[in-house]
């Protein structure tokens, strides 16, 4: 008997590592799929095409960009391939995150759960299209216009890569806010009330963070800091619904006293 309880943590513990793998392995071939396919069509230099758009759009006719690396044409467009298939696999990942979870939650927790990981991805996700089609043009617009006409601007791909990573994550994370807002509720960490109460110091918190992340110039730094404090009270706005959707019931701790 005594081996028989000692084996059993064991046991589970070895058969939860196991499904980790597993769903590690689902998560990778989703990955390498996505990445093959984008390999296939369109292609890693349609891809990085796409992506330089907003800079191309901003730049006398008939500039491009330039390559200071021996091995950066072939290397930077595939990092952006990566990036790209990462984010086309991401609802399968997070969907392989949840699989692995979900069996070890009670109903109101997966309630909890599954709304905070959809919602988180489609955010991210919506703050990266937001960064590439609404800031990219008016922010390489605006710094190019300041160019002395004696200097001839022709950003280096590696560069430029660097920059809208950055950027885009900046924005990815932002859009974020109202996620956090609701954690913060839902898990008893900051009052609502206090939360509301707080509204100026986000909004200079917001400018003081736009400015630290975003280039020097004005138009950025209003386009990260203005949505930050639009999804903040869209966060407060959603918080007591979805408090008041993932709470556990009381009915049944009642019927069993």
């Amino acid at each position: 008997m005594s081996e028989h309880t000692e084996q059993g943590p064991e046991e589970s513990f070895i058969s939860h590592l196991v499904e980790l793998r597993d769903r590690l392995v689902k998560s990778m071939y989703g990955l390498g799929i996505a990445c093959a396919a984008l390999m296939l069509w369109p292609g890693p230099s349609a891809i990085y095409d796409f992506l330089a758009q907003p800079m191309l759009a901003s730049l006398p006719a008939g500039s491009k960009m330039i390559a200071t690396g021996v091995i950066s044409p072939f290397l930077v467009p595939m990092k952006v391939t990566l990036l790209v298939a990462f984010m086309l696999a991401l609802p399968w990942i997070l969907y392989q995150i949840w699989a692995f979870v979900a069996p070890g939650l009670y109903t109101h927790e997966k309630r909890l759960v599954a709304p905070l990981v959809i919602s988180s991805s489609v955010l991210f996700l919506c703050g990266v299209a937001f960064c590439y089609f609404l800031v990219f043009g008016r922010v390489f617009k605006f710094i190019n216009e300041f160019a002395p006409t004696s200097i001839s601007v022709a950003p280096d791909i590696e560069n430029y890569l660097d920059f809208i990573i950055s950027m885009c994550l900046a924005f990815g994370v932002t859009f974020e806010v109202p996620v956090v807002v609701v954690v913060l509720v839902r898990m008893g960490l900051v009052p609502l009330e206090k939360l509301k109460a707080i509204r100026s110091y986000v909004v200079v918190g917001a400018f003081v963070i736009a400015a630290i992340v975003t280039p020097p110039d004005i138009v950025s730094q209003f386009s990260l800091a203005i949505p930050m404090w639009v999804l903040y009270e869209l966060g407060l706005l959603l918080a007591p619904m979805f408090v008041r959707a993932t709470q556990a019931p009381v009915t049944d701790e009642s019927d069993n006293q």
